[in-house]
């Protein structure tokens, strides 16, 4: 670290004289650094999925990246995982107040913005650090589907498909390349699945892999089993073939 650096890292509330919060800098690092989740839209839902490495031993049937938020609602995450599950709490809170107050479901943006809103709240104060997490925040209300990204920065921007995590370049150039406004959900599925394999270093097989959808029709967040996401897979590999190396 240049010598003109050295001190502006040690506490979030200053800026580096070239205008950088360094502590915000490591927190999206961390992102950068944890394994990959996608979000993909269809015509008829939205996708979730993310790369999770259990051990042997390690009970994985549920996940620990995706996170229910709501009947309609879900988010993945990359990062610092705890932190992910401090956040869904901080939703599910969030979610239910808004039917108790307001007698109907939350929109997605109100969440998404919510939880940005939060994030940005540690960029401004001394006595606690960053979320060291991202989210990909999905769901079906009254507007349709919508999904967002929020990071450490307390930044939440609207996309169509996007990836965050170790290897989300190349995977968002994939999906940049590849996604159409009319997939369906299994050609939504099979495109996240073909997002993991090109960052990951396991490039058959799904046991390291789990999703979610939320469909238009019945605005309900489910998971999907792993026969689905095998099934997946398998047409991913033949409608979106990985690049070579």
């Amino acid at each position: 670290m240049l010598p003109s650096q050295q001190g502006y890292d040690r506490a979030i509330t200053i800026f580096s004289p070239d205008g950088r919060l360094y502590q915000v800098e490591y927190a999206i690092e961390t992102v950068r650094r944890g394994a990959i989740a996608v979000g993909v839209k269809a015509k008829d839902g939205i996708i979730l999925a993310v790369e999770e490495k259990p051990h042997k031993l390690q009970l994985s049937e549920s996940s620990h990246k995706i996170f229910q938020i709501d009947e309609h609602i879900g988010f993945a995450a990359a990062g610092y995982i705890p932190d992910a599950r401090s956040q869904a709490d901080n939703a599910r809170f969030f979610s239910q107040s808004n039917r108790i107050i307001y007698d109907e479901p939350v929109d997605v943006e109100t969440v998404a913005k919510h939880l940005a809103d939060q994030c940005q709240q540690y960029t401004q104060f001394g006595g606690a650090r960053p979320f060291g997490v991202a989210l990909i925040i999905a769901g079906v209300d009254s507007y349709g589907k919508s999904m967002y990204l929020t990071d450490p920065s307390g930044t939440y921007i609207a996309y169509d498909a996007i990836s965050i995590g170790a290897g989300s370049e190349q995977a968002n150039d994939y999906l940049e390349k590849n996604f159409k406004q009319d997939m369906s959900l299994e050609d939504a599925a099979a495109l996240a699945t073909a997002c993991i394999y090109i960052s990951s270093n396991q490039k058959d097989g799904t046991d390291h892999i789990k999703m979610s959808v939320i469909k238009t029709e019945t605005k309900q967040f489910d998971k999907v089993t792993p026969e689905q996401i095998a099934n997946y897979a398998k047409l991913g590999k033949q409608k979106f073939p990985i690049p070579s190396a």
